[in-house]
């Protein structure tokens, strides 16, 4: 008797499915053409770039009616621009800075990582090192570069330890407070399916750490650059902190903003590299955001 209802059944589910029409897709409204400009003008890019030129539209303006000693407008720095880039001083002078640049935030990129592991992973390595780290994070280091020079040199190493000593504080404790966010249930379920401590540190613990490591080494970028700068003022002044010591020392107010320019912009390059390779380093994050 069961076993005719339950046939009956599926004579009737398979019927009434042979019954039912196919269903069709229903296609998505096409948007019109105000729309459309509407959207493209309300987008991210493009407010960004209407406050951009809003911006130096203002600039101008006011530029133009102030004394050039104080002021100078976008249209005469990139005059200026265009003389430096063709005696070729600026090039020399963004190689001077980008070569320590590289070379101190890689330094600061593998101090901070190694550093903030070392701590939250051995607790008597954290109760050693927090007061030190505590200490000098807190002393500015405009206060060590004297000392820095006499010990570093006025050359390439004194650049890249003041670059080190300003940046490497942020990507520590990031990392530091990424290792111990990592919930305890994750870790439980890897040792439940018989993973060893390093299987547990790189398959859970260093991916769930990436976003707080990331975000300190952007937080890094804007302060290495302080920090190069810095040096070069400090230190043998070259580089694009030299040109900014040079012309203000003239008055070349039009000069003087090239370096100034140049300097963002390659900061909000280096930002942008670093978000990208965040996203693509912790896809998962996304993949979460996307779920919800």
């Amino acid at each position: 008797m069961p076993r005719r209802t339950a046939r009956d059944a599926q004579e009737r589910a398979m019927t009434s499915s042979l019954e039912m029409p196919p269903r069709r897709s229903v296609p998505a409204p096409q948007l019109t053409w105000a729309q459309r400009l509407r959207e493209v003008l309300l987008s991210p890019n493009a407010i960004r770039t209407a406050s951009v030129a809003v911006f130096f539209v203002i600039w101008e303006y006011y530029g133009r009616r102030m004394d050039p000693i104080f002021m100078a407008p976008p249209s005469a720095i990139f005059q200026a621009a265009l003389e430096l880039i063709r005696n070729g001083a600026l090039e020399k002078a963004l190689i001077q800075t980008l070569w320590p640049f590289a070379v101190g935030m890689a330094l600061t990129v593998v101090i901070g990582v190694g550093l903030g592991i070392v701590m939250a992973q051995w607790r008597t390595l954290e109760y050693v090192l927090d007061p030190f780290v505590n200490a000098l994070y807190a002393i500015p280091r405009i206060a060590l570069i004297p000392l820095i020079i006499l010990w570093a040199g006025l050359e390439f190493a004194g650049k890249v330890t003041i670059l080190v000593s300003v940046a490497v504080f942020p990507i520590t404790v990031n990392t530091y407070s990424g290792i111990r966010d990592v919930r305890g249930g994750m870790l439980e379920i890897g040792r439940a399916y018989g993973a060893t401590e390093w299987q547990i540190f790189w398959k859970i613990i260093l991916p769930a750490a990436i976003p707080f490591i990331m975000a300190g080494i952007r937080l890094a970028v804007g302060l290495a650059i302080i920090g190069i700068i810095v040096a070069e003022f400090f230190t043998a002044i070259s580089g694009l902190g030299g040109m900014i010591v040079e012309y203000a020392n003239v008055f070349a107010t039009a000069k003087l903003f090239v370096p100034i320019i140049v300097i963002a912009l390659v900061g909000v390059v280096l930002t942008e590299l670093v978000m990208w390779l965040e996203r693509r380093m912790s896809r998962w994050r996304q993949l979460e955001r996307e779920r919800f």
